[in-house]
């Protein structure tokens, strides 16, 4: 990727009135930020519909401008930019309709591994939630070695998730709501630092930017999406980890819950997602992995159910699912998006198509297996 992408892209979040989902589908239409502003007077011919007022404020020097200042930052900071067209980009992401055009990461780790899962919660967390925590990554740090842990580097059970994956040399991801020349709260500057060795700080806003209160639910959409499930620890009533939960629903992850005492405040929120069925009750890292179908299926589980057909036809998007599914075995419907590099609603057809024709049986949790 050269950096006139990236340019480009860090340009076109700051032409006015364009935002998140706007940029997103300049992008997904024109092919890359290069081109949006390179075909500026002729999207109207490329992209039926568009308003004259966007082609109006791509012409936006200053925007070039702060862009070249930030990307000076980043090279001197030696950050990694990451564009939508970027392999690193998280590929979860890349599919929600709001993902940032642009990222900004300093650390060490691969965001498109096979298990990604955040934990998140209170800023008032109890010590049963710090306990949670801690056990919890400890044991799937056992089941899972490999799998990445995000949060968002706040008090209570942030913190507490990114320090037991420290504890348990597994990686951690923090999605900050602010630029990458500042810590908050500033307290955790050292656990931030530990990071960077497994794991790291990511962002999408440029560096100046101050951690106010409207810039942290549009971090949780980030948390929410780049991972295939998010865990509630412990929640009030009211707070950001629900914010991220309906996220996460929104764009069709899974979602689950720590149960509580009814008597307990830090627990009423995540009480209330299981009440209302709009998140799954855990209570263990062996629960959650068997939940998600990341655990070895039984080999009763694959012969039940229809039996393959000996010579179906397959389509080349349904022979790729086929290869990958021979050669890494079960997959989540979230893994094999990430393998394929096919959309989350296309592989969902796919799937369903090779169901249809007795190739692959689907499992508890999302999970898919190639029939015998």
């Amino acid at each position: 990727m050269n950096n006139d992408e990236r340019l480009c892209s860090i340009a076109l979040t700051l032409c006015p009135g364009i935002g998140h989902i706007g940029a997103k589908r300049l992008i997904d239409a024109i092919g890359s930020a290069v081109d949006v502003f390179g075909y500026r007077k002729e999207l109207p011919e490329r992209l039926p519909g568009v308003n004259s007022s966007i082609i109006t404020a791509l012409d936006c020097p200053a925007a070039f401008l702060r862009a070249e200042r930030e990307m000076e930052f980043v090279e001197k900071n030696r950050l990694t930019c990451l564009t939508l067209r970027d392999e690193a980009y998280p590929s979860r992401l890349r599919e929600c309709e709001d993902a940032p055009i642009v990222m900004f990461f300093k650390g060490n780790t691969d965001f498109n591994r096979l298990h990604v899962i955040n934990m998140v919660g209170t800023r008032r967390a109890t010590e049963y939630g710090k306990r949670f925590c801690t056990d919890f990554v400890h044991d799937l740090s056992v089941l899972l070695p490999d799998a990445l842990i995000v949060s968002g580097l706040a008090y209570g059970i942030d913190i507490h998730a990114h320090r037991a994956a420290l504890a348990d040399n597994m990686s951690t991801v923090a999605v900050l709501a602010h630029g990458l020349d500042r810590i908050y709260p500033s307290v955790h500057r050292k656990t931030a630092v530990d990071m960077l060795v497994n794991g790291g700080l990511l962002t999408e806003f440029l560096s100046e930017t101050t951690p106010d209160r409207h810039n942290f639910v549009s971090r949780n959409r980030i948390v929410a999406g780049m991972c295939d499930a998010t865990i509630v620890v412990e929640s009030a009533a009211k707070g950001g980890s629900l914010i991220t939960a309906d996220l996460a629903d929104g764009y069709h992850r899974d979602c689950f819950a720590v149960p509580g005492r009814v008597t307990d405040a830090a627990s009423i929120g995540c009480n209330r997602l299981i009440r209302d069925n709009k998140a799954a009750l855990v209570q263990s890292a062996e629960e959650f992995v068997k939940t998600m179908g990341w655990a070895s299926a039984e080999p009763a589980a694959k012969a039940a159910g229809i039996q393959r057909n000996l010579f179906p036809e397959l389509t080349d998007e349904e022979e790729l699912v086929v290869r990958i599914l021979t050669h890494q075995g079960d997959l989540h419907i979230n893994a094999l998006v990430v393998e394929a590099d096919i959309p989350v609603n296309r592989m969902s057809a796919l799937l369903f198509e090779l169901e249809m024709k007795g190739v692959v049986k689907a499992l508890v949790g999302g999970v898919y297996c190639l029939l015998a």
